[in-house]
């Protein structure tokens, strides 16, 4: 395997606490400038992709855009070919979508954008086994981290205790990286060294999320993602489901309802909640299909910022990124992807200056920062038209954006040039500025015209693999 090595970085030991995927793609960078990096995790990883006690969430329908997915294959050379090998799909974005938005259905035109469609335990483990292969990496499995060491001043390690023995060990390091996910305790951890409380924002929609794999029918092996999304406008629970087409065959279905219109766990409610949506397209489609599973439910799905990049006096020595920063409603998709772009900042400043330099973990918690901001704004502005969300209210300019990408979302669905600069921005392939490209404006001021598509665009051929007639309507 192929990994790319910086020129700076100063070695040392690097200890990174978190082995998903955020910590993952970090132990591969770290790997390139530092002589150790030591990646503790509570878990004791799967040998091949399979679950993980600490990762729940895997269950459910896990995305990484192609604007992710980029970043990721640029970090660690090889990394999309090696998914696609394991039984991943690569699906065109949006020729290989059959997509209800928001404003309407999309038309299925070719792109260069696309997505990974497989189970995240797939997507865990293609990335760990490269990771793990690199000499400079160790895992320390069935352990966490009970102590940053060091002062206010700078973090000069972890105190990480083995859960089975309850040992406690001082791992020494120039730079310690938060990958710990949804659970983090840096913000406990930094105040036990004298620092303030890392302020938080929070908007919590309610969203309950329940998944069931089918087996895909035959001949269903080129089959598209189909996704009925909910209309933030409609001023009702907003309820969607997505179908991945994933490995071995499967199809893994994830509903999901936010406060007043969750789903449940109980099986025999399923697919009428499916029907239940603002088109039945995907309750046909698995009406006929073999369930493989039980309903699997989680209701962890609050959007939650942190924000250590405005802490008045940050550590040297300490980067917190991946969902130990934010966490994103699942809906949108793009946790993973934003998680990779947080990962490159850090490379990119590996690559300018050694990891001990004082001020570089400010500069690259900024810069995670930056990330995040854009995806954050897209999610929180939508989950905030939902009833029952909680949360603080947009600011002005924030809601200017949400009416721009709703109109935007509804031009796209008869207008190339904006379904074009919709899917760059959805899938973290372009900045937020990209939504101000004058044909852009210009078309969005237009809207969709005549051309808008009125529709859902499956097949007959794909109907047919499913034994449905294209008159279902």
């Amino acid at each position: 395997m192929n990994v790319r090595v910086g020129d700076s970085g100063g070695g040392g030991r690097a200890v990174v606490l978190g082995a998903g995927m955020a910590g993952v793609l970090t132990a591969g960078v770290l790997a390139g400038r530092m002589d150790e990096v030591v990646l503790v995790d509570r878990d004791r990883m799967p040998e091949t992709a399979g679950p993980r006690r600490g990762l729940p969430q895997a269950r459910h329908a896990h995305l990484v855009m192609s604007g992710g997915a980029s970043v990721i294959d640029t970090l660690l050379p090889g990394t999309v070919d090696a998914w696609v090998a394991a039984g991943a799909r690569k699906l065109g974005v949006t020729d290989d979508m059959v997509l209800l938005g928001a404003r309407g259905w999309f038309p299925r035109r070719p792109d260069t954008k696309f997505l990974i469609s497989c189970t995240r335990d797939l997507l865990d483990a293609v990335v760990r086994e490269r990771v793990l292969a690199l000499p400079q990496v160790a895992l320390r499995e069935g352990a966490e981290a009970v102590e940053l060491l060091g002062d206010r001043r700078r973090v000069a390690g972890a105190a990480v205790r083995d859960i089975d023995s309850g040992a406690v060990e001082n791992l020494d390091a120039d730079l310690v990286v938060d990958a710990s996910g949804r659970g983090s305790q840096a913000s406990r951890h930094l105040a036990r060294l004298g620092l303030p409380a890392v302020r938080e924002e929070v908007v919590d929609a309610g969203q309950v999320y329940a998944t069931r794999f089918f087996r895909a029918p035959p001949g269903a092996e080129d089959f598209p993602l189909v996704s009925i999304q909910a209309d933030p406008r409609a001023g009702t629970p907003g309820c969607g489901a997505t179908l991945l087409p994933v490995e071995g065959g499967r199809w893994l279905v994830t509903i999901a309802g936010t406060r007043g219109g969750e789903p449940t766990r109980d099986a025999a409610d399923f697919e009428p909640f499916a029907r239940s949506l603002r088109d039945p397209l995907l309750a046909d489609l698995i009406s006929r299909a073999e369930p493989l599973t039980d309903v699997h439910l989680t209701r962890s799905t609050v959007n939650r910022r942190r924000r250590f990049d405005r802490l008045p006096a940050a550590p040297d020595g300490f980067i917190a990124l991946g969902d130990a920063t934010a966490t994103f409603n699942p809906v949108y998709g793009q946790g993973l992807s934003v998680a990779a772009h947080s990962v490159a900042g850090l490379d990119r400043a590996l690559g300018e200056r050694p990891a001990h330099q004082e001020g570089f973990a400010r500069h690259v918690q900024r810069s995670v920062a930056r990330a995040t901001s854009g995806p954050w704004d897209l999610a929180t502005g939508e989950d905030l038209n939902y009833p029952g969300t909680t949360g603080r209210r947009l600011p002005p300019a924030a809601r200017l954006l949400r009416g721009y990408t709703q109109r935007m979302m509804r031009t796209a669905t008869g207008n190339t040039v904006v379904l074009r600069a919709l899917t760059d921005l959805m899938t973290l392939s372009a900045p937020l500025t990209c939504l101000a490209r004058p044909q852009v404006l210009l078309g969005v001021v237009r809207g969709p015209g005549r051309d808008a598509q009125t529709g859902p665009s499956i097949t007959p051929e794909e109907l047919a693999v499913c034994g449905l007639s294209s008159t279902r309507r």
